[in-house]
């Protein structure tokens, strides 16, 4: 069952940490390690009973099933769109045939229009904490529902997580990493994680770690529900100083986007920090199924509004992606011609204006009344991957144009051939997970609409090419639609969009069949966090 996840190990370059670093690591890690209790739990109201089941059944079949289960954070495999990888019952607990959409964030059985009939018919203030990402909703004994704050909802795990955050802030001796940790903890137990997101921002220390409650991706019901993960990682200095040169041109990528100027942000946040980091250990959501390879947070657009968000991405997991997966599934989908322009390079720095861009365009709808988050509910993290995706690919070709990447990616016609085309092979990397994730549907409309539009063309050998000629007006085109929609929170034109190009064609199928053979992703161990553990 694991057999589509190559097993690759994460090391980190731990040799210029000071020894209160190295301790506070330790605790990091232990922390994370509660996170992965929390994941299970907000994934599921029976996933620890079922666990511990699994972990009781020594024979072969019984490890196995363990083995996949921890890597799915659950009984439903993110594969095979979340459906489930075991018998219907396990141990006397029946197994839902899919992951309920509403995770465990919502009361078993609850419909999405009673849910939200309640929500509408909520005081504004109430309505917003039930729509918030730090709360649950339960239904007492009578039936009616109530909201529940993370800090009531998980406090025995939260309480932990806070003392051992508190251990590692009086280990280290940076000053930054002290405040966002004792910060975070407070959060932890008061529910309030505004100051330590600030906190976080601003954090400047060798020790990268990213730990609570983020992205909503688990909440298929709505989008609303953070799910708890953990990246504990190490800053890579000489990768990072590369990218402030990006930070230089956020507003000039913002004021070019392809979107009505009346739609643009005038004023992009502040200079948001980008992070190179080596991955020591992941938790929750941060290590469960497809390995995530960079990331940017916050979500809260409270912080968006004033200071951008960070990106953070993830070197030693994109060289793994890099070598495990995409190079073996471009010498299946590309031709053998353009094979010699798929570059590590390209796919890195597409990764880094992917998180970029997802800072940029529109954040508020209905003259600020909204946000495109809430009036696009459940389209929401479909359409932001997508335009993330293309937006940075929009983004990278312009500043190619104007010679301000010579640099990094290079200039001219070699580069832009790299540029799409690593593209379009990581495009198939992404499908080969199917549609379960955001991402993968993402780029399913986009993959669709480049192939409508010929910038991308189907060859009848089954490989696949990109039209340089149409590639540059056919991204243009798919960003505006992306931008459009958000800025004007069109739910129904999101829909019908995902309708139309959220499939898996027959040459797209066919390409995939072909690939069956090559990991899916990579699953991780980490020697290094072993090994500060056992210091």
């Amino acid at each position: 069952m694991t057999a589509r996840f190559a097993p690759v190990e994460l090391k980190a370059d731990t040799s210029k940490l000071t020894p209160g670093d190295r301790k506070a690591i330790a605790r990091l890690i232990e922390a994370a390690q509660v996170i992965d209790t929390l994941q299970l739990r907000q994934r599921w109201a029976r996933n620890e009973a079922l666990w511990a089941a699994l972990k009781q059944d020594r024979t072969p079949l019984g490890k196995a099933r363990a083995d996949y289960f921890w890597l799915n954070k659950g009984p439903w495999s993110t594969l095979d769109g979340n459906t489930s990888f075991l018998p219907a019952q396990v141990a006397g607990i029946a197994i839902p045939p899919k992951k309920p959409e509403g995770a465990n964030f919502y009361p078993a059985g609850a419909s999405k229009a009673a849910l939200e009939s309640w929500m509408n018919g909520l005081p504004p203030a109430d309505r917003q904490q039930a729509q918030w990402f730090f709360t649950t909703i339960r239904a007492g004994k009578d039936g009616k529902f109530a909201t529940v704050k993370y800090s009531d909802e998980y406090k025995p795990e939260l309480t932990r997580l806070a003392a051992l955050l508190r251990e590692a802030a009086a280990a280290t001796g940076n000053a930054s990493l002290k405040k966002f940790l004792t910060l975070r903890a407070d959060a932890f137990l008061s529910n309030d994680y505004l100051p330590s997101d600030f906190a976080w921002m601003d954090l400047d220390s060798a020790v990268d770690v990213t730990i609570g409650p983020y992205e909503t991706y688990n909440d298929e019901l709505f989008g609303y529900k953070a799910a708890f993960e953990a990246y504990v990682s190490i800053r890579d200095d000489v990768e990072t100083a590369k990218l402030d040169f990006f930070a230089r041109h956020m507003q000039e990528i913002e004021d070019s986007l392809p979107l009505d100027a009346k739609y643009r942000n005038p004023k992009v946040g502040a200079v948001a920090p980008m992070v190179v980091v080596n991955q020591v250990f992941g938790a929750g959501d941060g290590n469960m199924g497809v390995q995530t390879a960079a990331y940017n947070l916050p979500n809260d657009e409270r912080i968006i509004s004033q200071r951008g968000s960070k990106r953070v991405m993830l070197k030693n997991v994109q060289e793994a992606k890099f070598k495990a997966t995409l190079t073996p599934i471009a010498k299946l989908v590309l031709r053998p011609q353009d094979q010699q322009d798929l570059d590590f390079n390209s796919f890195f720095t597409h990764i880094l204006a992917h998180e970029i861009t997802h800072g940029l365009g529109p954040h508020s709808t209905q003259g600020g009344k909204s946000t495109p988050r809430q009036d696009l509910k459940d389209a929401y993290s479909t359409i932001e991957e997508a335009k993330a995706d293309v937006t940075g690919l929009y983004a990278l070709a312009t500043m190619m144009e104007k010679g301000q990447l010579k640099d990094t990616l290079g200039q001219g016609e070699a580069a832009e051939r790299k540029l799409y085309t690593t593209f379009l092979a990581s495009a198939f990397r992404t499908l080969h997970f199917g549609l379960a994730s955001s991402h993968a549907r993402g780029m399913a409309i986009q993959v669709n609409y480049l192939l409508d539009q010929g910038g991308f063309v189907a060859h009848a050998d089954g490989t696949f090419s990109v039209d340089f000629r149409k590639i540059r007006q056919a991204v243009t085109s798919l960003d505006r639609e992306f931008l459009t929609i958000e800025a004007t929170g069109d739910y129904a034109r999101a829909k019908e969009m995902m309708a139309k190009y959220v499939v898996i064609r027959p040459e797209i199928q066919r390409a995939l069949d072909r690939m069956k053979s090559i990991p899916n992703d990579i699953r991780p161990s980490f020697p290094t966090a072993a090994a500060l553990m056992a210091q």
